[in-house]
């Protein structure tokens, strides 16, 4: 008898943005992002061996801590919110 292998569950490559709720630094908060961002966030997490919540908590830090530098003060520069600052951080990460 064959043995039949399901591939798991894809969704469209163009499909518009889903919310999440996480618990970032004991409160909770939603994001919005497409499912590509969405998985390519859950297979970073995996590999670097943190929960999902926890690298989505490191990325928020490195916003925050980008919005304190003089430079960006200086130049008033607008900060990123938390859901473009993930899709920033997974983009620099693939370009490495």
């Amino acid at each position: 008898m064959t043995e039949r292998h399901n591939p798991p569950f894809q969704e469209p490559a163009y499909t518009g943005p889903v919310k999440h709720s996480v618990t970032i630094a004991g409160h909770r908060t939603s994001i919005s992002l497409e499912p590509v961002f969405w998985a390519a966030l859950r297979g970073a997490a995996e590999e670097e061996g943190v929960p999902l919540h926890i690298l989505i908590a490191r990325i928020d830090a490195a916003r925050i801590a980008a919005l304190s530098d003089a430079g960006a003060r200086r130049y008033r520069i607008h900060p990123a919110n938390l859901a473009s600052a993930i899709r920033i951080w997974l983009w620099e990460r693939n370009c490495k």
